[in-house]
Parts: structure tokens; sequence; C-alpha cells
């Protein structure tokens, strides 16, 4: 059959973009398939997974993280990506509150923690502050530098104040400091970072610190042991909350080689960390 030369025209100008419409749906597919390597379903959640029976409760939904001047980067970051891939799978608010709306970084403010004057530093702006903060379900309150500041009263009556209204509160590295300053840990199984172990742990008399733990775990209170280690504790969070073979295949998706033994804590020892 012969095509006249008007046809053929059409036919020029319609084939390449039926071309690229395939090709881009193409990668989208592939893209959605990829995710992460996560499903694009939420994970089935079975009466094993959920062992605690967190399922006849709501799932948290609103997420909270403290920032204050000088904050570990990693006790933020590392539970916060693994939460952010979790909430591609269920409906997850976060709200980053700080003492106000400036940009809050992670540089010392003390001259002597930052002998070389570097400048090695990140930033990162809240979304709310101590008095407009959101109710919230989860608050997350890291350590750092900052922890030992003077000026952080207003922060530690926020926890105080926030805690009673919480269904979980979990602290990484020196922030169970925080957390103890609150009163929010007195009677209760807590750890922290075991190279700051002493300063820390006379912050809360009242504590019952455990001095080999990666991560502890009293009621809904959930505080790990330093900086790293706070991924691992959020890791076991979520699978005691939303089941362990989500929290199993999240970390496959970071590649990322779970401790599973909460007292696997082989820096007790090289920090010669005691019981007190």
């Amino acid at each position: 059959m012969r095509v006249s030369s008007y046809m053929r025209g059409i036919l020029a100008m319609i084939l390449p973009a039926v071309l690229l419409l395939s090709t881009s749906y193409s990668v989208l597919a592939a893209e959605t398939r990829d995710w992460r390597c996560l499903p694009s379903t939420p994970y089935p959640l079975t009466s094993a997974e959920a062992h605690t029976g967190t399922l006849t409760e709501a799932l948290p939904q609103r997420y909270g993280v403290l920032l204050f001047p000088a904050f570990e980067t990693l006790d933020v970051f590392g539970p916060l990506d693994a939460l952010q891939i979790l909430s591609r799978q269920y409906k997850m608010d976060l709200a980053l509150i700080s003492s106000n709306l400036d940009p809050v970084s992670t540089k010392p403010r003390s001259p002597s923690m930052n002998p070389k004057n570097s400048t090695f530093f990140q930033s990162v702006v809240p979304t709310h502050t101590l008095e407009d903060a959101p109710d919230l379900d989860v608050l997350i309150v890291p350590g750092g530098l900052g922890t030992r500041a003077p000026d952080l009263n207003t922060t530690i009556a926020y926890i105080a104040a926030t805690y009673p209204k919480l269904q979980y509160f979990l602290s990484v590295c020196t922030g169970a400091g925080l957390a103890a300053r609150a009163g929010v840990l007195d009677g209760k199984r807590a750890t922290t970072n075991k190279a700051s172990w002493a300063g820390t742990i006379a912050l809360g008399p009242k504590v019952k610190w455990v001095s080999r733990a990666r991560w502890t775990v009293d009621g809904n209170i959930w505080t790990s042991s330093g900086i790293s280690a706070g991924i691992d504790m959020t890791l076991a969070f979520i699978a005691d909350i939303y089941g362990d073979d989500v929290a199993t295949r999240l970390a496959n998706s970071m590649e990322y080689e779970r401790h599973l033994d909460s007292d696997w804590d082989p820096y007790a020892s090289i920090f010669n960390v005691t019981q007190p």
C-alpha cells in the first residue's frame, strides 16, 4: 500500500512521541519495582510479627526529632533514613523541632571542641519550635556535643512535658542524658554512649543504667548506646511495632547488617565501662 507524503509526515511526527512515552513508562515501571528493593504495597503484619500486641493500637504516625546546636549527625539521620524508607509503606509525618526556626548546625559552640577551627559541619532547618510543635506519637532525642550546653532548660522542659503524651520515646547516644535530666528515665533501664558513660549517667542518679547494651527497652522507652547504635535500635523498634519481616527487608534495602542482640556491646570493654 502506498503512503502519501502527507501521511509519512504525520507518522514522522507521531512515532518519536510514542517511542518516548513507551520508554518513559518502562523506566517509571522499573523504578517503581526497584524502589530501593521495597515492595509497592505495605508489608503484611502477622500476629507473630506483631508479637507485642501493637496491632490492637494505632500504629504511630506522628514522629518528631528534637534538634539543638551541635547535635550528632548520625544520631539523627541514621534513625531517620530507616524511618523515611518505612514511610513509603505507612502514613508517617515528621516534625523537626528546635528552640527557634533558625538552621541548627552540628558545629560545636565551644572553640575548645573545635580546636582546628574546622568548617566541616551541616545545618538542618527545623519545621517547628518548642512552642508550636504538634502532638507526637514518637519523639526521638539525639545526642552530641551539644548535650553539654548550659542553656538547654527549655529543651529539657519540652521533653518532660511531651513524654506523657507519647506512644514511644527514643533516645540515641548522649540524648539519654537530656532524657535523664527531664526525669523521664527515672526508675527505667537505659543506656548511652560508652565513651561518654561517666558524665552521662551522673545526670540521672535515679536511672537504672545498663552498662553493657547496644540498646534497651523499658515500657515505651527505648535508649541506644553511641551514635551508630541508634540505627540498630530503630530497626529493632520497627521490628517490634511493624513486624520483624518489615525490619529485615528494610535493613536489606539499606544494605545494613543489623545487630539483633541488644546485649551486644564490645564498646563497654573498650571504654572500661562498669555497672554503676
